[in-house]
């Protein structure tokens, strides 16, 4: 049941539903990844990739609240807890303890590699059913390549 009224069709709001559920988990996981590996970063680039994760994060968080608020204005239930994250998220787990800063680097990328591949599906899916949640999509992905741009050159 949804209290709010969508101007999309059940189908529509299925599919788009599916799509900002989707990157709503992708978005929460990817800063709590990178929070992690913010905390145990170690090594002579501590202090330029440590700096660089807290801006991940900072994307992360501030896209996650305009997906979340997007899926409850088309009628959507955002669902951000921990128990959904664990069931659905397809971000590798981060190791334990101190993670020298080139494995640091490593990690962000991939981590940055399967959302924004899983994020371009999502743009696919919602172009016909809901352009103006595709287009959240597209401006997200586009801050996410950005940031595995940027994290790639680091290791370069």
């Amino acid at each position: 049941m949804s209290v709010v009224k969508s101007a999309l069709s059940d189908a529509d709001r299925k599919v788009v539903g599916d799509a900002l559920q989707g990157a709503l988990v992708d978005l929460v996981d990817l800063s709590l990844v990178a929070k992690q590996v913010h905390w145990n970063v170690v090594g002579p680039r501590f202090r330029s990739v440590h700096l660089q994760l807290d801006e991940v994060v900072d994307t992360a968080r501030q896209h996650s609240d305009t997906v979340a608020e997007r899926a409850s204005a088309v009628g959507i239930n955002p669902d951000g807890r921990s128990r959904t994250l664990a069931k659905t998220t397809a971000i590798d787990v981060v190791p334990d303890g101190w993670i020298k800063d080139v494995d640091a680097v490593r990690v962000l990328v991939d981590a940055l590699r399967v959302v924004i591949d899983r994020m371009r599906e999502r743009i696919e899916a919602t172009d016909e059913p809901d352009p103006i949640s595709q287009d959240i999509l597209i401006t997200l992905t586009a801050d996410l390549e950005k940031h595995a741009w940027m994290f790639q050159a680091e290791s370069a």
